[in-house]
């Protein structure tokens, strides 16, 4: 009598970022032999040079802004002088030491997630990765990814999770010492004297925000005629109003041609022949999918003109074995997204029950001060008649907390399906609207009408309680 065995299904997972991590860990929850190749270390560059340093380095700010503004609140704070009277103290920032802590923070993280790995199962091979066709992965072990120490991994299944680095401009080649992409401003020691932000989008808008709030003098330069413009219009708008009122210089409609290393700093030259000067400048540009030179095209995965691969919405590829999973992808670009490809593109390629994201329900969130939080269908595609839907917009100054707390600026407001009152998307600009998003994350996700968010009690007073005023007064009468 024979038997035969049934041989575990072998995963191969190129890149640690979020999207490779939930991947691997994914498989090796549904019994996988699973392999994990990282060049830098489990987390990526999201972890280790992105979003975790980039969030912790806000949250400083954002310390810092509320001893600022802390005397609003009645709360003075005071050193004794020589002659014994009360003298007001400056607010001062040590960069080395916030620098340290959050790529201490960093490192810890992706520690953790490596043992995460570890626990469950998954082999971690460190090196430069490549695809071998469509049944493999070759590693090169050697450092910097040359030599002739080569690991062939054979796989049934390989997901590509690689990410994006910043975009490099000829014309502004980044130093590391005064032209700085947004990986390279840990090693800052100081403060910058005064910060040249080339690049209005996400992440230019988190950093000028951050280094504003930490006492840096910050000029913005952007190519449109309002910062975030692919944001939503109202939320651009206050978020621009306050970085001028707290000192920022904003040039809307301005594009940088070059920025050059000058005896003392930085000089940024405009389309339109102005010069800007400042000590340090961030090129915050855009970036670009790392699957150039890792056997992509020679395996038959089909990329877009940008480099991104073509995924579809189970994170497959033009391969039906080869899957793909955040930034390196069509898909959106966030460390959320990436992690539930990940997560899709196993459990489809292993048989499990899958539920493919849905774009219009994926929440996202800038880290600005205040922050702007988005979920659903947006107010332009509503004007457009893409969705249908009724428009409500509530102050957060109104909001009874919010005067406590001091909150000037920032609003709630709700999309809902005309007629049926569903809720179909939402804006929130506040403080933390990274954590009030979500009441809101789950209308849109369960299809709950203005009147069934209404009917749930919020904490009186509470910040939430403006979502519940905004539903309620989107009432649909039978």
């Amino acid at each position: 009598m024979s038997y035969e065995f049934e041989r575990k299904q072998r995963i191969a997972v190129l890149g640690g970022g979020p999207g490779g991590y939930e991947a691997a860990l994914s498989g090796a929850q549904l019994g996988a032999e699973v392999t994990l190749v990282e060049r830098v270390g489990v987390g990526g560059s999201a972890v280790l040079t992105d979003v975790v340093p980039s969030k912790s380095l806000i949250a400083t700010a954002e310390a810092s802004n509320s001893i600022k503004e802390a005397a609003d609140l009645g709360v003075q704070f005071y050193l004794r002088g020589e002659s014994g009277k009360p003298v007001r103290p400056d607010v001062a920032i040590n960069l080395a030491a916030v620098n340290k802590r959050l790529l201490g923070l960093a490192h810890q993280q992706s520690e953790d997630m490596r043992a995460n790995l570890l626990r469950a199962g998954v082999r971690l091979v460190q090196g430069e990765g490549r695809l071998d066709g469509t049944s493999g992965v070759i590693v090169s072990t050697a450092p910097g990814g040359s030599g002739t120490d080569f690991d062939r991994i054979d796989a049934d299944t390989i997901v590509v999770s690689v990410g994006a680095s910043p975009r490099v401009l000829a014309s502004a080649a980044p130093d590391g010492e005064r032209i700085l992409t947004w990986t390279q401003l840990y090693d800052l020691q100081s403060v910058p004297e005064h910060l040249i932000v080339v690049g209005s989008g996400v992440t230019g808008a988190e950093f000028a925000s951050a280094y504003r709030a930490l006492g840096a003098e910050v000029t913005l330069i952007s190519s449109r005629d309002q910062v975030l413009p692919g944001e939503d219009a109202d939320a651009a708008r206050v978020i621009e109003n306050v970085f001028t009122r707290n000192g920022m210089t904003v040039l809307s409609t301005s594009r940088a041609d070059s920025v050059v290393r000058t005896a003392s700093g930085v000089t940024a030259t405009l389309s339109d022949g102005r010069e800007v000067e400042g000590s340090h400048c961030l090129m915050a540009v855009g970036s670009i999918p790392n699957t150039a030179g890792i056997g992509l095209e020679e395996a038959g995965v089909q990329l877009s003109e940008s480099g991104h691969i073509r995924v579809n919405r189970v994170a497959r590829t033009s391969m039906p074995n080869i899957y793909a999973a955040g930034d390196c992808t069509t898909f959106l670009p966030l460390a959320s997204v990436a992690s539930m490809q990940g997560r899709t593109a196993v459990f489809h390629a292993m048989g499990d029950i899958v539920s493919p994201p849905e774009r219009r329900n994926i929440t996202s969130n800038i880290f600005t001060q205040p922050e702007i939080a988005t979920v659903g269908w947006s107010q332009k595609q509503i004007e457009e008649g893409i969705a249908q839907g009724d428009i409500y917009k509530l102050p957060l100054a109104s909001n009874p907390r919010a005067k406590m707390m001091g909150i000037k600026d920032g609003f709630v407001k709700l999309f809902a399906r005309t007629g049926s009152g569903t809720v179909i998307g939402g804006v929130i600009v506040a403080p933390k609207a990274s954590e009030l998003i979500f009441p809101l994350a789950l209308a849109v996700e369960h299809r709950l009408t203005v009147d069934q968010v209404a009917e749930a009690f919020s904490v009186y007073p509470s910040l939430t309680g403006s979502i519940s005023d905004a539903a309620r007064a989107m009432h649909i009468v039978l």
